[in-house]
């Protein structure tokens, strides 16, 4: 009789951005270098474009949330996410500056992982509009780890006022 394997498929929200180049086109090509490197790529939000955070003199961002089903490991993700970055010109001069590309895990499967370079779920994201208005698309019921309110709730009680609007 032979051994059966089961594995384990994680569930991985993801958060694309850029606001350098040609956005769209880098956010596309992102999603299917994710699909190639990390997963099915499950579900995608739509594209919204977002005023400049924590920078309010950089040009716009166009941002989108992606839903992977993965069988990595989350810093194995985290690894692949980085060379994707890379791979599409990512350069990191400046906390919150331009860039043509930037990729955060925002959550994995409902896992609370506090390591030296990951965090999970992402530490900023109940305090930004441009990662809620696009998570909550496709995962508006589901219940964040730590703070125990759905990302529905988190989307309600914001108090960034940066304008996001769906393209």
């Amino acid at each position: 009789m032979q051994p059966i394997f089961v594995t384990t498929m994680n569930n991985v929200f993801l958060l694309l951005g850029s606001n350098l180049g040609e956005r769209q086109l880098l956010l596309q090509t992102a999603i299917n270098k994710i699909a190639e490197r990390i997963g099915n790529v499950e579900q995608t939000s739509a594209v919204y474009e977002t005023q400049s955070w924590g920078r309010t003199d950089e040009p716009d961002y166009l941002n989108q949330v992606v839903l992977v089903k993965t069988e990595l490991p989350a810093n194995n993700v985290l690894t692949e996410i980085l060379g994707i970055e890379t791979d599409l010109g990512r350069k990191r001069y400046e906390k919150w500056g331009s860039r043509l590309i930037d990729i955060d895990i925002l959550f994995y499967n409902q896992d609370i992982i506090n390591q030296d370079k990951l965090q999970v779920p992402h530490p900023e994201l109940h305090k930004r509009r441009f990662t809620l208005e696009p998570l909550s698309e496709l995962a508006a019921d589901m219940i964040h780890p730590v703070l125990n309110k759905t990302v529905s709730d988190l989307r309600k009680e914001l108090a960034d006022d940066l304008i996001v609007k769906k393209l």
